[in-house]
């Protein structure tokens, strides 16, 4: 039953969508259907939502390019637009070195980080040091994976799972101790499907930053910026944050 679940969700999905211009260039953008509530599909209209839809289609809109959305596992969104197979991806995608040697990113356009997610009555993992030589799910080909084998001592305990539910019902399931995953994700979810049976605890780890990400050399990265900008100072951006996450907090 689950190898047939993640057969389907890896499976492309391929949606048309037009941005509205003209004789626009049409673009492969890509997308992971399992990180909400940045991107999920409705099983009412069969469609892609979340944060990074409304975002990628303003985007696309004032950039002037069309696009058609395929979803992927996290894990080959960057080998696919190393390989030319898409032109975008969009997916929460934390900028990192390594990633920026191989892609290219737009500015940044969500603060996010890390964060430690528990069952409701567990009390013995506060910190992240608390992790050393527990169960710990996390996703394949996450920065959270790597952040978890390079400072624990300890991590032979630490499964990558391609999808965060899968994660999340290996938790509830006490297949593991704890999940440590993207905040965002890991907030909205012990305030969704697993309120009152699991908790968020600790800080927030490694302060990271989210982009669109493109193939190396791509000729739409100015275009998509400025898109970005734009979106930030007419208001755009927040109302679009606003609707996912509630208030949006005051710069620094």
């Amino acid at each position: 039953m689950k190898a047939a679940w993640i057969k389907s969700l890896s499976a492309a999905v391929a949606l048309t969508v037009s941005a509205g211009a003209l004789n626009a260039e049409t673009l492969r953008v890509a997308t992971d259907p399992s990180f909400v509530p940045f991107e999920m599909l409705d099983p009412e209209s069969g469609e892609m939502i979340g944060f990074d839809m409304d975002i990628i289609a303003e985007v696309a809109e004032r950039a002037g390019f069309d696009y058609n959305l395929t979803t992927m596992d996290f894990n080959g969104i960057i080998p696919a637009l190393q390989t030319g197979n898409v032109d975008i991806a969009i997916a929460g995608i934390t900028i990192t070195e390594e990633r920026e040697k191989i892609v290219d990113f737009s500015d940044p356009y969500y603060d996010s980080g890390l964060r430690i997610l528990v069952r409701a009555n567990n009390n013995d993992i506060k910190e992240f040091e608390d992790l050393e030589g527990k169960d710990i799910g996390t996703k394949i080909g996450s920065t959270s994976y790597d952040y978890l084998t390079e400072k624990l001592e300890e991590d032979d305990g630490v499964t990558p799972y391609p999808g965060s539910s899968d994660m999340y019902m290996a938790l509830m399931a006490g297949n593991v101790e704890a999940v440590f995953y993207d905040a965002p994700n890991v907030g909205y979810f012990a305030s969704t499907n697993g309120n009152g049976r699991v908790k968020t605890v600790g800080p927030l780890y490694e302060g990271q930053q989210y982009g669109i990400a493109l193939k190396g050399g791509s000729e739409w990265v100015d275009e998509v910026n400025a898109a970005l900008a734009d979106m930030k100072e007419d208001g755009t951006y927040q109302e679009i944050y606003e609707k996912w996450f509630g208030e949006m907090p005051d710069a620094d």
